[in-house]
């Protein structure tokens, strides 16, 4: 069984398959190694794929203590599988919190990165939301000391980006459901305090994505709500990043719809690797940030100052200005859906435990619209 020891001395597992250019597979929370199987299967056709099991997910050895579990820890850990490996670069593909650690790579290691996928990217990351991440954080450690794993991944499994994936293939997620059952309690307890809850907020890495050259595609499902807004945020900061949306998807994707997910990345990396991916022309800007661009001082005749796109994002956040509308309008004019859904593929209605929670001030609209649409659907008609 292979190892890799880090620099403070523990020992991570992986796996590899096939030969050629390096992928490494960076995985969730509420995953491991497992779930990256049907992209192991698939890339490993053509690329020498790997996949390993962070610190706290055994085979890789479990620390106790939560300050040995941090966002530079995971990013520090996908280069010591790549070092043990004998692999100086590779494309670095993570999903959730291995995409935050893909992401967190990118900045600390842009000479190894060939490309990222940064996917299912951004809970908790907006600013007015830090506060009850943390505390949810804390709340989900505690559940897990408390009840055990079992019982966690009954609850955590059903969450409201997650039950796409069950309404879609049954099966596959009751194997999730079960491979998180089987997770260390006090790894996954110390993950979350140590690295989940302490990770720094993507609106305050504006600088750090700015800056970042790699090919990079951000990757997330249409009804992953809490990482839709830090997509476009990523999409608009980096300059050498694509923001790809899999339709009618939530936050489990590369297992949810495997095939569009493999599809969607291959060609990502069949691009990068011929030497064709772009980086986003500066005149492809809104306006005021190419004005901005060609004044060093951010001052723009007859404007003044120009607000840093980063800066300006917080803003939104701070004043509630971003809605899922206004996310969709962005996506619309920036993102063409790449394939068209199949009829029989499309849901006759949304799983209402999937809906992101509403607006105080329209829980009397949706109550009254909700007692029309049953009686709608007890006269015969569409709802």
């Amino acid at each position: 069984m292979p190892y890799a020891t880090t620099d403070d001395g523990v020992r991570l597992y992986y796996e590899e398959a096939g030969a050629g250019t390096a992928l490494v597979f960076v995985h969730e929370f509420a995953g491991d190694m497992r779930s990256w199987e049907p992209q192991m299967r698939h890339f490993s056709h053509r690329y020498r794929a790997l996949a390993c099991n962070a610190r706290g997910y055994p085979p890789s050895e479990v620390p106790e203590e939560p300050a040995k579990y941090s966002q530079v820890r995971a990013a520090d850990d996908i280069a010591a599988v790549m070092d043990a490996a004998g692999i100086y670069g590779a494309h670095v593909c993570g999903l959730s919190m291995g995409g935050f650690a893909a992401l967190h790579f990118g900045f600390r290691h842009p000479a190894r990165a060939i490309s990222l996928v940064v996917a299912g990217c951004g809970y908790g990351a907006e600013p007015d939301k830090r506060a009850q991440f943390k505390a949810e954080a804390e709340a989900t450690a505690e559940l897990i000391e408390r009840e055990g794993m079992e019982a966690f991944a009954d609850i955590y499994s059903k969450g409201p980006t997650r039950v796409q994936f069950e309404n879609k293939d049954p099966r596959g997620w009751r194997e999730f459901r079960d491979q998180l059952a089987e997770h260390s309690q006090a790894g996954a307890a110390a993950t979350m305090r140590g690295l989940q809850a302490l990770r720094p907020s993507l609106y305050d890495l504006v600088d750090e994505m700015a800056a970042l050259r790699v090919p990079t595609l951000v990757l997330t499902g249409d009804e992953d709500w809490p990482c839709l807004l830090p997509g476009v945020l990523m999409k608009q900061t980096i300059p050498s990043a694509a923001l790809s949306v899999m339709v009618n998807c939530g936050h489990t994707i590369n297992i949810e719809d495997p095939d569009e997910f493999n599809r969607i990345c291959g060609d990502f990396f069949a691009q990068v690797d011929s030497g064709r991916w772009p980086e986003r022309d500066p005149e492809g800007r809104p306006a005021g940030e190419r004005a901005a661009h060609h004044r060093a001082d951010g001052v723009v005749p007859g404007v003044g100052a120009v607000t840093p796109v980063g800066e300006r994002h917080c803003q939104h956040a701070r004043d509630g200005c971003h809605d899922l509308r206004r996310t969709m309008q962005l996506l619309a004019r920036g993102h063409e859906l790449r394939r068209a859904v199949p009829p029989e593929r499309l849901p006759a209605f949304r799983d209402p435990g999937h809906r992101p929670p509403l607006p105080a001030t329209a829980t009397a609209r949706e109550s009254d619209a909700g007692t029309e649409r049953a009686g709608a659907r007890a006269g015969g008609r569409a709802s």
